[in-house]
């Protein structure tokens, strides 16, 4: 089932993205991934399920992933990783329809079960 689902990863934490990576590839999803919010607007088209974005990257952050992604007619679900506890990102992520807002470090057993409650809702 989740081998045909494809999930961008877009984290400028190397080791962060890296541990995301594997979660998700040890469910069995394919991945791609981005180093930033800018990188990861070249990468997304409609062959991605999914993305899982940091909220704070420069040059594009992760709100401005959305909002451009979302300009472009793309549905595609994300949640976002953040470190922060501001309560902004809560209020600004449900202004954008984000599927889930998930706090570092992510913990795999609760991003697997979001990204999979998440895919079957969007079906």
């Amino acid at each position: 089932m989740n081998e045909s689902k494809k999930i961008l990863v877009v984290e400028d934490n190397d080791f962060v993205r890296m541990q995301i990576v594997k979660f998700l590839q040890d469910a069995g999803f394919e991945t791609v991934e981005s180093t930033d919010g800018s990188e990861a607007l070249t990468q997304i088209d409609k062959t991605i399920d999914f993305a899982i974005v940091d909220v704070r990257m420069e040059p594009v952050n992760g709100f401005d992933f959305i909002r451009t992604i979302r300009s472009d007619g793309l549905k595609t679900p994300v949640i976002l990783v953040t470190g922060d506890d501001n309560p902004d990102i809560l209020s600004e992520s449900s202004k954008l329809n984000v599927a889930a807002v998930l706090k570092k470090p992510v913990q795999k057993e609760r991003l697997i079960k979001t990204v999979t409650r998440t895919l079957h809702v969007e079906k």
